[in-house]
Parts: C-alpha cells; structure tokens; sequence
C-alpha cells in the first residue's frame, strides 16, 4: 500500500493491499477501498464509499456518501457523482440520499457526471462529457447530455455487433447474450 504524505485519511478507513492513494486525496470517515486500487491526485472520496477490488479513479474525480463501486471499475478524472436530488444548501440531511451502484468492470469517461439514483451496468461504458440520467444496462454504450444507449461493448471494450438475438465482439470473438 501507498498512500502519498499529503493525503488526508480520516478514521476508520479500511484500505486494501497494494493499493495507491496519490497527492491530495481527501477520504473520509468509513471508507473501504479494495485491493490494488489506484486512486489519482485530489480525488474527493465521502463517507461511507464502498470502491472494490482493482479500480482506478482518476485525478480530481468526486464521489460523494451513497455511492458504491464494484470490482475492476475505471472512474475517469473529473467525474462527479451525485447525492441529492433537489439539493438546497439551507436544508440537508442524509434521508435525502439517493444510493448509486456502479457494477463490476463499468467505465466511466472523464468529466462525465452521474445523477444519483441510479444504477450503471457490468461492462458499460459512458462516454466523456456525458451526464448519466438514468440506469445503464449491462454493456450499454452510454454518452452525451442527457446520455442516451448507443450500442453495446465488450468486456474487452470493443462495440458489439448484433447477430441475430445476440452480439459477437469482434476484436476477442466472444458472443454475449444481452
């Protein structure tokens, strides 16, 4: 594990072997990052995250209390995760929550913001810039404002190609049934 000296940790955050935590990085109280997870410069981590094993966060990104992240998942650098829905700086309370899932190996495009509430699939990817206002199937090709379903991806990162009731990558040749 690293963890760079200007890092600030808060208690009770559990980190997992071989995993980095660069410049600047602010974690708050009741965190659990997995196992060899990357987590780049001034990235904003609120309490009570759940990130799993092998993911990389980029630089500046922010993930704010009712977020969770599954295993092998990419979170581009300045992507902002949401909490509240009808945000008013005169009236909080963690009720207003609205919990996030980000399923195993999903990525997720730099400057991209993702509305909370809602569920990104296994294997998606959501392109740069994007604003993510509603669920994501699993391999769904996601981008622009709102996002909007462009297609499918492998989990190589290849676009789908549909052949009959299925998709075929064709860069790995594997067949997905979606």
């Amino acid at each position: 594990m690293f963890i760079h000296k200007t890092a600030e940790i808060e208690e009770n955050v559990e980190i997992g072997k071989n995993t980095k935590i660069w410049h600047y990085v602010h974690i708050r109280e009741d965190v659990k990052i997995g196992k060899n997870c990357n987590i780049g410069k001034g990235v904003y981590i609120d309490r009570d995250v759940k990130i799993g094993d092998n993911c990389k966060i980029q630089n500046y990104a922010c993930i704010y209390k009712g977020v969770k992240i599954e295993e092998d998942v990419f979170i581009g650098p300045h992507v902002v995760f949401t909490n509240d829905l009808y945000p008013r700086s005169f009236i909080w309370e963690d009720t207003k929550i609205k919990n996030t899932i980000i399923r195993k190996g999903a990525s997720i495009g730099a400057n991209s913001t993702i509305i909370c509430g809602i569920i990104i699939g296994r294997y998606s990817m959501i392109g740069a810039g994007s604003v993510v206002t509603k669920d994501v199937p699993d391999h769904g090709l996601m981008y622009g404002n709102p996002a909007i379903l462009k297609g499918y991806i492998c989990e190589c990162g290849a676009r789908l190609i549909k052949k009959g009731n299925n998709y075929f990558c064709p860069k790995c040749k594997k067949e997905v049934i979606l």
